[in-house]
């Protein structure tokens, strides 16, 4: 039984570390206890390989930053927010012009658009990036795009992107596009990293436009997957100058990233007289045409789109670019988001498809409330993700009694990443309200300062709430003893998720 005493004592040595390391966080080292408590030893090892960013660098944005204030028509709270932020973003406030896009199907038509017309080069950043009907297509177009001349790099997660087949990596080489993976899914890598995940979704066309939101490359995100439904998002469309701020952040992840580990027909990233000879190939030209202009029809013709408002034109903003980065101790996103909510005057209106926040954003929205701010939160009623639903209702409780109101979607899936406050400032990005999009991820997010924009998702996101369900206390009260158990459980985790 002598074994027992030294599993003790290597075990309660673990958990002394863990308490060491995790000081500043708390709730975090209590659920990693509670894990080595459970799974001596294990737990630790588990600990170590979600906790440890080893291979995780921080490169410094070092380009020259632009200005800091607003114009004097802005509003006190988007004057206060916009300095509170000016160290966390990118390059300062920019000037732009921004397009709100609220679907899918909208957005791969702009997006591929603003492909078949690049003329320089072509940047792709994506957490999710498929190989099915939308992503055969992009990938189709990125070769055309190359075999023309224009410089193409593709990058990808290591997790949200594994099923993307070599042959098409393959492909992509062969003609020329530099592709490299985050965090890929191979020795030595997953080892300490497989818990970090590249989730921006970044797209650069020619230094003078961009795309950026919540949605991927997949076509569920059309709405258009039969066991899937209808999807609502947000993604952004932007142009002028705060695109570089995009591409800065693209440049730094592709640094960080790892080259493609494939074998082509030629050497890396040249072309060779086969793959030239297709830019001459009109038949090849031909058939990707046919092929775009049948998936355009296909989506132009989806019923669900005649209920959602798309904003058709630009809007002239100034907007800061905001970056999560796990390498860095700040958790970028969380601080906006805390900034934002204490700042807010009037209104506040959030929508997220996973909401497990900490104690200190809960503490932010529920004295918001208590200045007199109304704040409603819009959730999904059914969530693609099984831990992360029964842990958001836990909350539910305590942010009614403060007085917010919540709704959940019920007419398909909501995967909008979306904040507007007090009809002048709106925030729409990547991340989600969880420790995962605070802590463990790469993030993107765009603050976007103009009256027209938040009118234009103010009304969006009451659009969605006619397709919603308030929810109430009672529905709290009625739950069974082994749904609170659930969601208690799922509670414990939460720091995690």
């Amino acid at each position: 039984m002598e074994w027992i005493l030294w599993l003790y004592l290597f075990n309660a040595l673990f958990m002394l570390i863990i308490m060491i390391r995790e000081v500043r966080r708390p709730a975090k080292a209590l659920n990693w206890l509670a894990i080595s408590l459970i799974l001596p030893v294990i737990g630790f090892g588990l600990y170590l390989s979600t906790t440890n960013p080893v291979h995780i660098r921080r490169e410094r944005l070092t380009s020259p930053r632009s200005e800091d204030t607003l114009p004097d028509s802005f509003g006190r709270s988007a004057s206060v927010v916009a300095h509170a932020l000016r160290h966390l973003t990118v390059h300062g406030i920019r000037k732009g012009r921004v397009e709100v896009l609220i679907n899918g199907s909208e957005t791969y038509e702009k997006l591929l658009e603003s492909l078949r017309k690049a003329k320089k080069t072509i940047d792709l950043e994506y957490y999710i990036y498929r190989d099915d009907p939308i992503g055969k297509r992009i990938t189709e177009l990125l070769i055309d795009r190359a075999d023309a001349g224009v410089q193409v790099r593709f990058m990808r997660d290591g997790w949200g992107s594994r099923e993307f087949p070599r042959r098409q990596i393959i492909r992509m080489r062969d003609a020329g596009i530099k592709c490299r993976t985050i965090f890929p899914l191979r020795f030595p890598w997953f080892l300490s990293n497989w818990n970090y995940r590249d989730h921006c979704k970044i797209v650069t066309i020619d230094g003078k436009e961009a795309f950026t939101g919540g949605i991927n490359v997949g076509y569920e995100y059309t709405g258009l997957k039969s066991n899937v439904g209808f999807w609502r998002d947000t993604h952004l469309r932007i142009e002028g100058k705060a695109s570089d701020d995009l591409q800065t952040i693209f440049d730094v992840h592709w640094k960080i990233a790892s080259p493609e580990w494939v074998k082509t027909k030629s050497r890396p990233n040249t072309k060779t007289d086969h793959t030239r000879s297709r830019k001459t190939a009109p038949s090849d030209r031909q058939a990707l045409s046919e092929s775009l202009t049948e998936w355009g029809t296909e989506l132009g013709g989806i019923d669900d789109l005649e209920t959602s408002r798309s904003t058709e034109s630009f809007h002239k903003v100034h907007i800061q670019t905001i970056e999560g980065n796990p390498g860095i101790p700040t958790p970028v996103i969380r601080e906006m988001y805390f900034i934002c909510l204490t700042q807010a005057t009037q209104t506040v209106d959030i929508t997220t498809p996973y909401f497990v926040p900490d104690e200190d954003i809960l503490m932010a929205i529920k004295t918001a409330v208590a200045r007199g701010v109304r704040v409603r939160l819009l959730v999904p009623r059914h969530v693609n993700q099984k831990v992360v639903g029964p842990a958001s209702r836990t909350y539910y409780g305590e942010l009614l009694e403060a007085g917010v109101y919540i709704y959940q979607y019920d007419k398909g899936m909501l995967h909008a990443k979306q904040m507007i406050i007090d009809g002048e400032i709106a925030e729409i990005g990547a991340a989600n309200w969880d420790m995962r999009s605070f802590r463990l991820n790469y993030e993107v997010c765009e603050i976007i300062y103009s009256t027209d924009v938040a009118r234009d998702l103010t009304e969006q996101f009451e659009q969605d709430l006619a397709d919603s369900v308030q929810f109430r206390m009672e529905y709290l009260l009625e739950r069974s003893l082994p749904q609170r158990l659930i969601e208690q459980g799922a509670r414990l985790l939460s720091p995690l998720l």
